[in-house]
């Protein structure tokens, strides 16, 4: 048994998608549901990681997408690339186990390892 603890965050970002015909082409922002999943064994504290402290992680990767045009940081920036390169880059942090990146209701992309 592996526990795992998640968390929900939120982010606003504008981009367009090169190479892409339909109104995805021009310049549109988002409001980003991102979920955040850790693993790990239960510490003697009895928690897998304190919620604050994956908080901390999370707003710092987050800094560098919120209110910002994401074509400045991604050559592509898809929903799976962006949710790829979240789970990276807290990966050098943290044990993620998955990153679910929602574009609006209804539609998200899942990485996991």
């Amino acid at each position: 048994m592996t526990p795992r603890i998640c968390r929900e965050f939120y982010f606003d970002a504008a981009h367009y998608l090169p190479n892409y015909k339909g109104k995805c082409e021009n310049m549109h922002g988002h409001t980003y549901k991102l979920e955040v999943c850790v693993s790990g064994k239960i510490k003697g504290n009895g928690m897998v990681m304190d919620f604050n402290e994956l908080k901390g992680n999370v707003e710092v990767v987050m800094e560098k997408l919120d209110h910002k045009n994401l074509n400045e940081i991604f050559e592509a920036p898809t929903a799976e690339n962006i949710a790829a390169w979240i789970f990276s880059e807290l990966k050098k942090k943290v044990v993620v186990c998955s990153v679910k990146l929602w574009e609006g209701d209804g539609k998200w992309v899942e990485v996991t390892e």
